[in-house]
Parts: structure tokens; sequence; C-alpha cells
């Protein structure tokens, strides 16, 4: 017998709220489908940069994409998968140790359990809460680098795990937005994390890959290593940072400034003339001020992009340096996001980052959707995968955050406030 069910990921980012909807069609010899039935967007109000600015707008976008998915798929929609991204997102490399408890020495399901658990309990930054903590190898008394250490034999277990933190202020007010709507929150991403689910294939994140995700002020990014994360990171610059930059240096509005990135954008300068010129009165919808210098140079333009450009790939080569992978990961680099949409970035970026470059495909989802594979959904959809994952799948991402007392906390609180006199 066929048994299908509903899946939802949200994806609040500073420009754009989406959400995506799925149904799982379980089949007879185990084998399933995840078709996406639904994909809504809304221009995102209260929130900028992973931060809320006004928790009642944020409540009324996501409210509004809610709406506009149900309407779609005429059905309810109650539990979602939430992306959580921003400045204040850490990532960082620690250590648990535990004793082996069997008498016998040997290692069992509950000894790597207790070795995780154990980094839990040590210091992290005041105000901070464990996202994910992810185990990336393991160590038995002088034998390191171990991926399962169960069956084996020790007297000690020690455990290497990646660990994403946030300010946990941070963290409660954006999903106290959820709270407020008639969303459930099944699990909380670091967002970058579930891109990675929707454009990765298991031999990329084998053999070393970075996944990056170009976003409207950030950029995300992620290490595979082993079928592990190994390294995790924010930059607060992105694709809207060009737009401004263009806004100044051709004294436009910023409205113009995006028409000019998306129509004559390019990352081929080689290829320009300073002869060919750009007249931005195709693209201003106020033509009346002939006084102002209406025409630029192509390759002004460019150079204005590319300069922005420049410095996003200045901080991830940084972080590719941190993590001692500069120029040493096989399956290269992988973009997505809207910002990844400007032309020969790819060709840019094998230069820069001395790697392989592409552009991400969506795998592992069916859909009859026509943009659904735009690279702007890779991580609604992504969140959609991370939400489809069994359970055994997600013991391998351990959230610290009690998302069921957040909620009842905030209920309580309500509650006193009417019993207090």
């Amino acid at each position: 017998m066929k048994h299908d069910r509903l899946i939802a990921g949200l994806d609040v980012g500073s420009s754009k709220t989406r959400l995506a909807v799925a149904r799982i069609e379980e089949k007879e010899n185990g084998q399933r489908k995840i078709n996406i039935i639904g994909l809504s967007e809304v221009p995102t109000e209260g929130f900028t940069k992973g931060n809320v600015s006004n928790l009642e707008d944020l409540v009324s976008t996501i409210s509004l994409v809610v709406e506009k998915s149900e309407i779609v798929i005429g059905l309810p929609i109650e539990e979602i998968c939430l992306g959580i991204s921003g400045d204040h997102i850490t990532s960082s490399i620690s250590k648990g140790v535990v004793a082996i408890s069997k008498a016998n020495n040997e290692i069992e399901e509950e000894d790597v359990e207790r070795a995780i658990e154990s980094v839990k309990s040590m210091a992290i930054p005041p105000n901070y809460e464990n996202l994910h903590i992810i185990p990336t190898s393991f160590n038995i008394d002088s034998q390191t680098n171990i991926k399962d250490p169960i069956g084996m034999t020790g007297i000690k277990l020690e455990a290497e795990v990646q660990v994403i933190s946030g300010l946990n202020t941070r963290i409660n007010n954006f999903t106290k937005s959820v709270d407020r709507t008639s969303l459930e929150i099944d699990s909380l991403v670091f967002s970058v994390l579930a891109t990675a689910e929707a454009i990765l294939d298991k031999k990329q994140k084998e053999l070393g890959v970075l996944v990056l995700d170009i976003g409207h002020t950030l950029t995300k990014g992620a290490i595979f290593e082993e079928g592990e994360v190994i390294h995790a990171f924010n930059i607060p610059i992105g694709s809207s940072h060009i737009t401004a930059d263009l806004a100044i240096g051709l004294r436009s509005s910023i409205e113009v400034a995006e028409k000019v990135k998306r129509k004559q954008g390019t990352l081929d300068l080689s290829s320009l003339r300073r002869t060919e010129q750009v007249d931005l009165n195709k693209y201003e919808d106020n033509k009346d001020n002939s006084l102002r210098k209406n025409s630029f140079s192509k390759r002004y333009i460019n150079e204005i992009i590319e300069a922005r450009v420049d410095e996003i790939f200045s901080f991830v080569a940084t972080e590719l340096k941190k993590a001692k992978r500069f120029g040493k990961l096989p399956a290269g680099v992988v973009l997505t996001g809207g910002g990844a949409k400007l032309p020969y970035l790819t060709d840019y970026v094998k230069n820069k980052l001395s790697l392989p470059s592409s552009l991400g495909n969506l795998k592992g989802l069916s859909s009859s959707i026509d943009n659904v594979d735009d690279s702007s959904y890779s991580t609604v959809c992504g969140l959609v995968l991370w939400n489809a994952l069994d359970q055994e799948k997600r013991k391998k991402r351990t959230f610290n955050i009690n998302l069921n007392f957040l909620k009842n906390f905030d209920k309580l609180k309500k509650l006193l406030k009417k019993l207090t006199p």
C-alpha cells in the first residue's frame, strides 16, 4: 500500500520569503518520490541580514506566503523545516571524550552518542546556542580519523565534531515570528546545509567540495569532505551590495541599478570595449531629467560589479585557507543563489580560487513547476529534502534548541499575563 505525506520548507531571506511544499510518495518496494507541488514567493518585510528588524512585519510576511501556498495546493500547511542564517552564525571544531563503558572495551552506539553528547556540555560563547553538532571523525586511543568506531575496541573514544552555533536572542526572535503564525517548526537548519542537500551529490561530498550560496545580503558557504561538513561560514556581503555600488557609480536609483545589473552585468570584461555605451534611459521610469548624464560605458559598469565580486571572493578565499583547503577540493566550487546568475561567474571563480567551478542543479526532486530549477529556489528545495530525511539520517544533525520548550514557554507567558490582575 502506498502512503503519501506532505512536507514543507520555509526560506526567509532579506529580499524574498519562499515556501516549498512537496508530496512524498512512499512505494511498496520501499522507494520514494519527492514531488514539489507548491512553490510560493513574497517580498520580505521586517527581516534583513539574517536578523528580525520588525517582528510584526515578518509575521505578516510568513503568514502571506503560507496563505499563498495553501491556495495553490488546496491543503493546509502545518509543519515546516525552517532555514536560518545570519552574520551571528559561527562554525568551529570541538572534541568530546568518553571512556568505553563495556568491560570488554568494545564500542557500542551508546558510547558514540555519549562522546557526541559530551560536546554539548563544553563552554560555548555567552548567549550562544548550538544549532548543529555534526560528527566528522573519531579517535580510539592513539588511532585517528576513524569514520565508524562501532564494534572496534579501545579504552578512550574521542569524537571530533563540527559545531554550528548562533546567538540565542536572534534565534528566539526568528522562531517566534513563525510561532505566531499557524505553522509548527519541525526542524531548524543552517540554511546552507539544506542548500547542499539540494545541489550536491554523494560523490562531490566525498571528494571535497565547497557549496556557495550568494544571496541578497549574505553569502553562505559550507565545505564538505569525506561526506561530512568540515567548515561553514557566513560573509555579510551579497548581490544587493553590487546593486548599491552601481547606484552610486551611475548616480541612479536602486531600481535602475538592479535592472542594469541584470541586463548588462558580466564578468567577461576582456570582451568589452570602452566605446560600448549603456543608455540608462532605457531603464528609467522617469526620463524627464535631461541634465543628468544617462549614458555610461559598459566596461565601466562591469568594473564596478567586478570590484565588489572581488571583495566577496577574497573573503571566500580566506575561509578556504582557514580550512586549509584553498585549491585542494577536487569537486571544486558549486555556486547557487540569486547572485550566482551573473554571467561568466564560474570562469571568474576558477581563476580566483584555483578550483573547478559550476552552477548547482537540483537533485533528488521532481516537479512540474517551471521555475523550480532556478538557483534562487535551491535553499527552499533543500529544506524540503532535509525534512524528508528519515530519523536515522537526522541523528547526524543534532539540534540543541528545544523548539517545543520555546513554544510552550511563550504560551505559558501569555497564560500568566491573562491570570495576572
